[in-house]
């Protein structure tokens, strides 16, 4: 390796060792009520799933109970948390359809001891028809996990739930369910293709069927520091929200790419990566906003 290589090898350890002594220096703040998030970008491969199990990993680990519902049919968040979902495991699904409780579904997650899911399976696929003809179609989730929440003999201080990437009558209900709103966008051309439609559904759920719910925080995903167009769309997406999008970016990385392939989170694929390591900065980041906001709204 030339001089040059080993000084920007050198600098790049010196920063990561910074961040992570600034992250242990600074414990993240338990919401004093759950916060309920559902991510959701209709616009595929913007690391939505990923944004969802590591975000939950990692507040896990910071010290918070964490419950994700997986509401894809393809189920790919149940297996990066390592929870069972094969056609005949109680799911989400039983669950929407009221044949079973939320607490019944629940499983609790390989990757940490405060996290827990809500496992997909293939039978969701289904449930778009099935749901119409239903009574209080848009509530089923909202309603089965309120009563959870209620009941349940854990206090969760996050549920995060999954959407699948379209506004169908799943989507619907995950928007019902939830206060806040986290968007990925991914740091390439057309990131911000399809936002304005998500946005105006958003605005519909808000008028006529959540009006609690609210865009909370913006996530940049797939952030390469090396290109003008990272830097650029970064800008951009910066100008349009303010305060919604957070400091922390998610760089584009093999490790988290290839985490889910080993039915991991990328904490538990490895920790030392600059992967994990963005996302236990987002993670703290999105800890501390809930409690500036629950301070600002009982101020």
């Amino acid at each position: 390796m030339t001089d040059t290589e080993n000084a920007l090898v050198g600098n790049h350890l010196v920063d990561k060792v910074r961040r992570r002594r600034a992250l242990e220096a600074n414990a993240s703040p338990l919401p004093d009520h759950t916060r309920v998030i559902t991510v959701s970008n209709q616009k595929g491969g913007v690391g939505k799933t990923t944004t969802t199990v590591n975000l939950a990993s990692a507040l896990a680990r910071r010290g918070a109970n964490v419950l994700v519902i997986d509401l894809d049919p393809q189920g790919n968040a149940s297996t990066a948390l390592g929870v069972a979902h094969r056609p005949e495991i109680t799911s989400v699904y039983e669950v929407l359809l009221g044949d079973h409780t939320m607490e019944e579904a629940m499983q609790q997650s390989t990757d940490h001891e405060n996290l827990y899911c809500v496992p997909s399976t293939i039978n969701l696929a289904g449930a778009e028809i099935e749901l119409v003809s239903l009574v209080a179609r848009e509530q089923r989730l909202r309603t089965a996990l309120e009563t959870f929440l209620k009941e349940s003999d854990r206090k969760f201080h996050y549920v995060f739930i999954d959407c699948p990437p379209s506004l169908g009558l799943l989507t619907v209900n995950a928007f019902v369910a939830a206060q806040e709103v986290l968007i990925p966008i991914q740091c390439e051309y057309y990131a911000l293709e399809g936002l304005s439609q998500l946005l105006s559904n958003i605005q519909l759920i808000q008028k006529h069927l959540n009006p609690q719910l609210k865009v909370s925080t913006i996530l940049l995903t797939m952030y390469d520091a090396r290109t003008n167009l990272a830097h650029e769309v970064a800008a951009e997406v910066r100008e349009h929200f303010p305060t919604e999008t957070l400091r922390a970016v998610i760089p584009r990385s093999v490790r988290v790419s290839e985490a889910p392939s080993y039915g991991q989170t990328v904490h538990a694929y490895d920790a030392a990566s600059i992967g994990a390591l963005a996302y236990l900065e987002a993670a703290a980041e999105i800890a501390l906003r809930g409690k500036s906001n629950t301070t600002n709204e009982g101020a």
